[in-house]
């Protein structure tokens, strides 16, 4: 854990209980002193705003979802939050239905965005014929299958969801690849500082034909691009607001920070360390 995150820490995230998101909270921070789940990634955004928590944990890419567009959206919108880390979690998909269920009874698959699209091949081939639903969460997923008792009602989830709900697991591993993963960003109301911070998120309110300056200047600054995603900026076609992570692994200088938002279009949403848990 990075100089300066706290370890008793009150951690607001995306809940309810029993998602992936709660399990990156509970890896960063093994010692917090509360974990809070909220609704929606602007209320646990909200929650760090207000003092009610210290950090807060939000998805933010997935391997094969990409980047989870609404959360982007919520983390650039607001100006009073910083990155401060980030947590890389491998996601294995659990299909999980009411006790005596099994596969041939499925009609309806529930889960969270990324969920159905990260079993989608897998749904092709195993239950072709089923419906699915978007909830707003897997675990929201899980809860509203055990809430049902209906065996025509599945979810994918994480695996921990079918102890947390009482529900059995039908199928193991549902996603497309071993090589799933999500990446979570940490964030404090005060942005990390101090030597040795290997990465940094910018954000870049430009035209399109301008974002090729921009990275030339942050390539030019000794940063290696790590991701970078488009959003609507909302005002005119051929605007976009541009969340860009980079990094030097011999770490990143305060110069290079400053001279990087002397950069009229461009804003630095922290500097911190990636952490990343590794598959049991």
């Amino acid at each position: 854990m990075s100089a300066g995150i706290l370890e008793e820490a009150r951690v607001s995230y995306l809940g309810p209980a029993g998602t992936y998101t709660e399990e990156a909270a509970m890896f960063f921070f093994p010692d917090a002193s509360a974990l809070m789940p909220e609704a929606s990634v602007p209320e646990a955004i909200a929650d760090v705003v207000e003092g009610e928590a210290d950090y807060a944990v939000i998805p933010q890419e997935n391997t094969l979802g990409g980047a989870v567009v609404n959360y982007v959206d919520a983390l650039l919108a607001e100006d009073s939050v910083y990155v401060t880390g980030e947590v890389i979690l491998p996601i294995s998909q659990t299909l999980m239905g009411v006790p005596g269920a099994s596969l041939e009874d499925i009609t309806l698959v529930c889960s969270h965005a990324q969920g159905l699209t990260q079993s989608a091949e897998w749904r092709k081939d195993h239950l072709p014929e089923a419906d699915t639903r978007v909830m707003d969460s897997t675990a929201a997923a899980a809860s509203y299958v055990a809430e049902t008792g209906d065996k025509t009602i599945a979810a994918v989830a994480a695996p921990g969801a079918a102890d947390l709900y009482g529900l059995s697991v039908l199928a193991e591993n549902v996603q497309i690849t071993d090589a799933n993963k999500t990446r979570f960003y940490v964030l404090s109301a005060s942005r990390l500082e101090g030597e040795g911070l290997t990465r940094a998120v910018f954000a870049a309110d430009c035209r399109a034909d301008r974002i090729d300056d921009i990275m030339v200047e942050i390539h030019e600054a000794g940063l290696e691009l790590v991701t970078i995603h488009d959003r609507p900026e909302g005002s005119e076609l051929g605007h976009y607001l541009y969340i860009i992570e980079a990094e030097n692994t011999g770490g990143i200088p305060e110069e290079t920070l400053k001279a990087m938002e002397e950069i009229p279009e461009v804003r630095c949403l922290g500097c911190f360390e990636m952490t990343e848990k590794r598959k049991q």
